[in-house]
């Protein structure tokens, strides 16, 4: 893997990545400036749709790798229809110390991880050998630049879309020591608004990474969700609005989110899943993040796509046992056209691949290809 460069360079900080890249396939799509895919397979037209929105193929890139314009634009230039725009705060917010990715190894043959193993807890190697199918660590803490930054660039994102692609943002609510809940809920909605300002189509609201302490995840709180989703919406009016989930294990509990967001009208679709939260350690035993509280990191990549697909058949037969309307997102895995068409099957109406779109520039390119 040594001479292959990730668009999101492992090697380089965060800082350096967001100042510097993209990097391999997606800084030489940036050189040709010939417009949206412009390196190859280019589509007839618009045959689907994402939260109201038409596009070429529903498969892109989620929250995560793509920070600035910069990427969104090489996303689109490569092919990938749905861009994430990197999740953005109402203030600005540092990034987790270098390094923030590692290659991680659970395992089970088939390179997965189970939600709720003991393996998660007992501790899964994690080193800098990285291989395909790939699996990493996702270790950065939700950075975001200044609202002063982000809009004038998320502008600027969204203009650089083609035909049949969208940009989608990614917001999410920050809390800090000494707020209440009620400011907390006020905070999303301040962002959500700030998002708007931008000219956003459709938003995406973060609720997967630990927002109230470590390992803590805001999605573990349906009844929240729901009265923040409500406050969101009294910003934002019309413009459609999808959660993003971690896996959630019980069924109820992911029953008690569609119903306290999609029932009472806040929310028009969920993205799912982001990361699986598993204690890291390197070839010794010991902890392979340096730094305090970073003994545990969400895991991405191949390792998780069989949660990514039970989230999103146990979220479409929720669906059709309340008889509600919202869309569903697949993530998670996603490293082959055989994984996006998976997630469809399983139910999503859209697919996004963070990891795999990494390691394989061509990822939206080889997925037309097989259609």
């Amino acid at each position: 893997m040594s001479d292959f460069e990730p668009f999101y360079d492992v090697s380089r900080s965060y800082e350096d990545n967001y100042e510097q890249g993209p990097f391999g396939a997606f800084a030489e799509a940036l050189k040709d400036g010939n417009g949206a895919d412009a390196a190859g397979t280019t589509s007839e037209g618009a045959s689907a749709s994402f939260l109201g929105q038409p596009v070429n193929l529903p498969f892109g890139i989620p929250a995560g790798p793509l920070l600035n314009s910069r990427f969104t634009t090489a996303a689109f230039r490569m092919g990938f229809d749905l861009a994430t725009y990197k999740t953005v705060r109402s203030r600005a917010w540092g990034c987790n110390p270098f390094p923030n990715v590692l290659a991680v190894h659970p395992k089970a043959a088939d390179g997965s991880l189970t939600p709720g193993s003991a393996e998660l807890d007992e501790g899964v190697l994690a080193d800098t050998n990285y291989e395909t199918p790939i699996s990493i660590s996702n270790s950065f803490g939700v950075p975001s630049q200044s609202p002063d930054a982000w809009q004038p660039d998320m502008r600027a994102a969204i203009e650089a879309a083609g035909p049949g692609q969208v940009l989608v943002p990614s917001f999410q609510g920050s809390r800090v020591e000494g707020m209440s809940e009620e400011e907390y809920i006020a905070d999303h909605a301040t962002t959500a608004r700030l998002v708007k300002e931008t000219g956003a189509k459709l938003m995406v609201m973060n609720t997967s990474c630990p927002n109230e302490g470590h390992n803590r995840l805001l999605c573990h709180n349906p009844l929240l969700v729901g009265r923040i989703t409500e406050a969101v919406k009294q910003e934002i009016g019309d413009i459609p609005l999808m959660v993003k989930l971690a896996y959630i294990p019980s069924d109820d509990a992911l029953e008690l989110m569609v119903r306290s967001t999609v029932g009472h009208g806040t929310v028009q679709g969920f993205s799912t899943i982001n990361t699986i939260s598993a204690k890291l350690v390197d070839a010794n035993g010991n902890q392979a993040l340096p730094g305090a509280g970073r003994d545990r990191s969400g895991v991405c990549g191949n390792a998780i796509r069989g949660a990514g697909l039970d989230m999103v058949a146990r979220l479409a037969a929720i669906r059709e046992k309340l008889g509600l309307d919202f869309k569903i997102n697949g993530v998670g895995g996603v490293v082959s056209p055989a994984d996006y068409q998976a997630y469809r099957n399983a139910g999503a109406d859209s697919v996004m691949s963070a990891t795999g779109a990494m390691w394989d520039a061509e990822l939206a390119h080889k997925i037309k290809a097989s259609r």
